[in-house]
């Protein structure tokens, strides 16, 4: 999710703080990436403000950048998430109620510090800590117990239950210095990066640029290849494609390229991929506000849109509608019962059964342009069935702030990607919903008996005895979510990446925000 906010609650997070290195803002030095084999020039579609706590944030930019700073024990495959050496190699047994990690020897953070067993645990109590209750401790808090250090090198966790997707979870951790952040998280929050990654960060430009160099005190499998990397973030459509187009382009690489410029970037001889994952444009119901807090209405505002016209019109074909909370490229995708299909005629239904109309609705957005372009064709749905509405487009941050200091909103649309943390489906449905969710239960206000229903059933899903099990009961799970309709995605969106093949390769593009080059090569 690319968004932020002022408290240290949740998924968003502070604005880059004078405690960072603040670059003039007429961008770096040099950005023409022809010159300079040495250093690799990216651009990123979402921006560098947000927070840069690991455990906190769930900003694209920070979450991309941090593949490269800072290290899991277990990394992924950028693409499957098939497990692989990170600071510690992959344990052999990971079913019982104890697992095992060794640290990888001689890993060290960047100022040289030598990473200790007391990292991790200073890590994961964090994480744990439901006074902090971060991002991450919803996809922890319900197996694992706590973290131990059994030697300087040697970290074990003692897990409440045995876990099915506890090596994936272990992915989406990356550890810190205890030395660094120990009562000082809002540095973290603010910019401050240190970590045991290839490279480290040593600028950082609000809203233009992120630069990093080589960290050499790096040991593991996927070393620095370039000296130097500027991430460039170019949150406007039209300059971020212009970026990485010509005969002489500023970037080697950009992401989030809008489906419409497919074509004109492969004219110019760029490679250009486009993937589905979990991207999605969603609604989001205050449930506390009439009518909202009657599931029927929600649901009619999801049957009167249009969704095949907006994978036609907004997202130029790249895309489908949503027929589950899931994606359907998903292994774990399963059609929910109520699948939303357009039928205005049964959101009319609904709304005179729930007893509402002459219905006026303020919709509040985030202004990327994926969500601009759709919510267009939402206020047409709406609007056709006699419910008035209003578009109210934000900048990002200025509307989860908003939220954040308990705005009364109506209905909110957004983007957003879970799939950046991970692929398995339980770690997907609690980014949006759990009781300690800063979305489901703070933002929407789902609380009750409703919520318990589906909490309960998550936990029967999660910690099923069989695959099988696991299946019959996520489809339990799903047909819930879509059923309360209270955070449901409208469309699937691909994520489309563009770069230069005369000077990489070796680039794989994903279905969640971001790129990874850390396995690409330089020509």
């Amino acid at each position: 999710m690319n968004n932020s906010m002022v408290t240290r609650r949740g998924a968003i997070g502070f604005a880059l703080t004078a405690s960072v290195l603040i670059a003039a803002c007429g961008g770096p030095a040099s950005s023409d990436s022809s010159s300079d084999s040495g250093t690799l020039t990216a651009v990123i579609g979402y921006g560098n403000n947000q927070s840069w706590d690991p455990t906190q944030t769930a900003s694209a930019f920070s979450m991309a950048a941090f593949t490269n700073v800072y290290e899991p024990l277990v990394a992924g495959d950028p693409i499957t998430r098939e497990p692989e050496a990170g600071l510690a190699a992959v344990p052999d047994d990971v079913s019982g109620r104890t697992i095992t990690f060794k640290l990888r020897d001689g890993a060290k953070w960047s100022d040289g510090q030598p990473v200790t067993a007391d990292d991790v645990v200073f890590t994961y109590d964090r994480i744990l800590d439901p006074q902090e209750n971060v991002q991450l401790r919803a996809f922890f808090s319900g197996w694992l117990d706590k973290v131990v250090a059994k030697d300087d090198s040697t970290v074990e966790f003692q897990l409440k239950q045995p876990f099915q997707y506890a090596l994936d979870r272990v992915e989406t951790a990356m550890i810190v210095p205890k030395h660094v952040f120990d009562g000082k998280w809002d540095d973290a929050a603010g910019g401050k990066t240190l970590g045991s990654g290839p490279y480290k960060i040593t600028e950082q430009a609000a809203l233009d640029h992120t630069t990093f160099v080589k960290n050499d005190q790096y040991n593991g499998d996927h070393p620095a290849q370039y000296d130097k990397m500027v991430w460039r973030s170019i949150v406007d459509a039209a300059p971020r494609v212009a970026a990485i187009s010509g005969a002489r382009p500023q970037a080697q690489i950009a992401d989030n390229i809008p489906p419409a410029n497919i074509d004109q970037l492969k004219k110019a001889g760029r490679q250009v991929e486009a993937v589905q994952g979990q991207n999605n444009v969603f609604l989001m119901f205050n449930t506390r506000k009439k009518p909202f807090d009657d599931k029927r209405v929600r649901q009619a505002l999801h049957y009167a849109i249009d969704k095949e016209k907006i994978v036609q019109v907004a997202l130029k074909g790249q895309g489908v509608g949503a027929t589950s909370y899931l994606n359907p490229e998903l292994e774990a995708y399963q059609k929910a019962s109520t699948d939303f299909s357009y039928d205005p005629d049964k959101a009319k239904q609904l709304l005179q059964a729930a007893g509402v109309s002459n219905l006026s609705i303020t919709l509040g957005s985030t202004n990327t342009s994926l969500v601009a372009d759709t919510i267009n064709v939402i206020k047409e749905g709406w609007d056709a069935i006699g419910v008035k509405t209003t578009l109210n487009p934000q900048d990002t941050k200025a509307l989860f702030s908003k939220l954040d200091g308990g705005e009364d909103y109506q209905v909110v649309a957004a983007s957003g990607n879970p799939q950046q943390f991970g692929n398995d489906p339980d770690l997907i449905e609690r980014f949006y919903y759990s009781p300690q969710s800063l979305w489901s239960a703070t933002y929407a206000k789902f609380t009750g008996p409703d919520a318990d229903l589906l909490y309960n059933q998550m936990d029967k899903a999660a910690y099923a005895p069989t695959a099988a099990d696991a299946k019959t009961e996520n489809k339990r799970v799903l047909d819930q979510i879509a059923d309360q309709a209270v955070l449901y995605p409208v469309v699937f969106t691909k994520l489309v990446t563009a770069w230069v093949p005369d000077r990489l390769t070796g680039i794989q593009a994903q279905g969640y925000p971001g790129i990874n080059v850390l396995r690409a090569q330089k020509k």
